[in-house]
């Protein structure tokens, strides 16, 4: 397959490195801008395999309305396994969170479509039983996004606040995580507009939503998850953290690391 390497090392600016460890993400412009263009086909026939989904938009609850989620696109196609296991992209996710080794947790697709609704404020982490705070979340476009196509917001320095309850994406979430971030004078940032191959990067712990798209194009987006080496399996305490680890952790027991066989090391100092 005649795809370009992504497994050089970009250098990084320490700005990057800083603002991430203050408030909790920051953006790599140009991460991949001249490879994904060549990447995006692969992406797409895989994309559909990962998706849980299939309902018409209008049919769908408030979080199925805010995109279409697909996941696992490694596993569907070799154009998209190259993609998420770029050693580029895992080293930049390292650095940041300043860890020898980061694993995989998983990828998804997250492709909002026209007329798609708004993703509401919410931390990852609260799905995830990992024992760590070493987490992070790539974001890149695999098209031009505008301000009207939906680019995400963050909530600089929330992911110092650590877990803020039993809230999942949804009305609770928007409603009393929005209270929250206005209480505090939290400063909301969009890293937006992007290129294709830009990227952003988040916490775990990050607060962060998304404007609906208001465009008649779809905001086509790439995300891929890591974790740091060396993290072990958290308590499995919560219906979405049992379901999360039965997927993307299978065989992995609370205490044990977190390393099967769906989460490689992409990347070791």
């Amino acid at each position: 397959m005649d795809l370009p390497p992504l497994d050089d090392e970009l250098p990084l600016a320490g700005d990057a490195i800083d603002e991430f460890r203050k408030c909790g993400h920051t953006c790599v412009r140009g991460l991949a801008r001249d490879e994904v263009a060549a990447y995006r086909p692969g992406l797409l026939e895989a994309a559909p395999r990962g998706r849980f989904d299939h309902r018409p938009l209008e049919e769908r609850d408030l979080y199925g309305q805010a995109f279409i989620q697909m996941f696992n696109l490694w596993t569907h196609g070799e154009a998209a396994k190259r993609f998420v296991f770029a050693r580029r992209f895992a080293k930049v996710a390292a650095e940041l969170m300043g860890v020898d080794g980061v694993r995989l947790y998983h990828d998804q697709a997250l492709f909002k479509e026209p007329g798609g609704g708004f993703t509401p404020w919410h931390q990852d982490q609260f799905y995830w039983p990992l024992e760590t705070k070493h987490t992070i979340t790539l974001w890149m476009p695999l098209v031009p996004v505008t301000p009207d196509m939906g680019a995400m917001e963050f909530a600089s320095g929330s992911h110092q606040l650590a877990s803020l309850g039993d809230f999942a994406i949804g009305e609770d979430s928007e409603r009393v995580l929005g209270e929250l971030v206005e209480a505090r004078g939290l400063e909301r940032v969009s890293h937006g507009p992007f290129e294709a191959g830009d990227a952003t990067f988040h916490a775990g712990w990050t607060l962060h939503r998304a404007p609906a798209n208001r465009s008649e194009r779809m905001r086509e987006v790439m995300t891929v998850i890591y974790f740091a080496d060396g993290t072990r399996v958290g308590p499995l305490d919560h219906p979405n953290r049992r379901f999360d680890r039965n997927v993307w952790l299978p065989g992995c027991e609370p205490g044990e690391l977190a390393a099967s066989e769906l989460n490689p090391l992409l990347y070791s100092r």
